[in-house]
């Protein structure tokens, strides 16, 4: 098993720096969106698609970035 069409870009979400990763493997996509600082996985997702299991994944992670307290620094 080897993966194919792996991608990897950071993009904001719901004030958050996310990174998502996505890639095929064994005719199935798979997703993955990690935090950028400090670096935790929030979400993943697969699908048939690589469309597909990025919308489940994106899905997942803005309602849980939706439920995160952010508290002001200073």
């Amino acid at each position: 098993m080897k993966q194919e069409e792996y991608s990897r870009e950071q993009r904001e979400l719901a004030g958050w720096q996310i990174t998502v990763e996505t890639f095929k493997l064994d005719g199935v996509y798979h997703c993955t969106i990690a935090n950028v600082d400090p670096g935790g996985r929030i979400a993943r997702a697969d699908g048939p698609t690589r469309e597909e299991a990025e919308r489940r994944a994106l899905e997942k992670a803005a309602t849980y970035l939706g439920q995160t307290r952010r508290f002001p620094r200073g």
